[in-house]
């Protein structure tokens, strides 16, 4: 069975091993693929792994050996599910894999905001502590969580998780989502509507799909429901925000910050207005990217495939 990996360096810059997948075939890796160069590399394999690299109708009709396509990583928006169902391909992809570290970010993300520790810890590095009159100094007031309210827009596997992690930093929780579960609620979190939990909270953070419902969800209509000097953060997808309207809400003071793990367009184009916005925090969509994380995903994907040639596929999206 030939296998190929069209886009594996960022889930295994050379840190893990593809000996799992390996085992099962005539393995070959490449760390990134071209969109000129997927359907040369695919060639007559009959498996590929891919992350960010487009499978399309005509990439499936160009390589008709093709049995099965794994996705490394949960979503799978880049693999044409319908071509694939009528060439009877498989579609896998893995799920859940970084759910805490995804939780974990969006709390890493809040907790610079709140409380600047790069910037403090570079002036202490810089000298200033050690010429300070006082035993202590900032340049932005810590902020405090405890009796804050949170809003999480989206409440799958993450939302929840975030949900528990608020509570224990004595955060009330508000919750938006498409399926109420009252069984989730609890003294300190409840279901609202988007409108009630954007007028209430402290804190808005999104982790909702993107959709045709949601693209856009945060744009200068819902921003102005907000309260002034909220924190937005967006560890979900990029084109959940209007980025222009966040970037005009930071510069007049709407949103006290914005942090987020993903933007609109990957990697974030220099003409990008969040590039240029105060109190914007940004990472290059590393919140699935512990070590931990990428070791499930690895293992996952390797069990993918050994269920795919057993006769009974896991994990199956088409």
């Amino acid at each position: 069975m030939k296998i190929v990996i069209l886009d594996g360096y960022t889930a295994n810059p050379g840190d893990l091993s593809w000996e799992e997948i390996a085992r099962q075939g005539e393995l070959t890796v490449y760390d990134r693929t071209a969109p000129s160069e997927t359907v040369e590399r695919i060639g007559d394999a009959e498996v590929v792994f891919t992350n960010k690299v487009l499978i399309t109708k005509d990439v499936m009709d160009a390589c008709p050996k093709l049995r099965l396509v794994s996705v490394l990583a949960t979503g799978y928006n880049v693999v044409d599910l319908a071509a694939a169902k009528e060439r009877g391909i498989a579609v896998c992809n893995v799920p859940a894999y970084s759910t805490r570290d995804v939780a974990q970010m969006t709390f890493a993300l809040l907790l610079e905001l709140c409380h600047r520790v790069g910037h403090h810890s570079a002036t202490v590095h810089e000298g200033r502590w050690t010429a300070s009159k006082d035993f202590c100094y900032w340049d932005y007031a810590p902020v405090g969580l405890a009796g804050k309210t949170i809003g999480l827009v989206g409440f799958g596997a993450i939302g929840r998780t975030v949900a528990k992690i608020a509570e224990a930093f004595s955060m009330e929780v508000l919750v938006y989502s498409r399926t109420v579960r009252p069984e989730c609620e609890t003294a300190h979190c409840r279901f609202c509507s988007l409108g009630e939990l954007l007028e209430e909270s402290d804190v808005v953070s999104l982790h909702c799909p993107l959709t045709e419902q949601t693209e856009r969800l945060i744009r200068e209509e819902t921003l102005a429901k907000m309260k002034d000097g909220a924190i937005l953060l967006n560890t979900g997808r990029g084109p959940l925000v209007d980025e222009q309207a966040v970037a005009d809400a930071l510069e007049r003071g709407k949103l006290s910050g914005y942090a987020a793990d993903v933007v609109c367009k990957e990697p974030i184009p220099a003409d990008s207005p969040l590039l240029g916005a105060k109190n914007c925090f940004l990472t290059p969509h590393i919140a699935w990217a512990t070590k931990d994380a990428r070791e499930r995903l690895l293992k996952v994907s390797a069990e993918n495939l050994r269920a795919f040639a057993a006769g009974k596929p896991q994990n199956v999206v088409n």
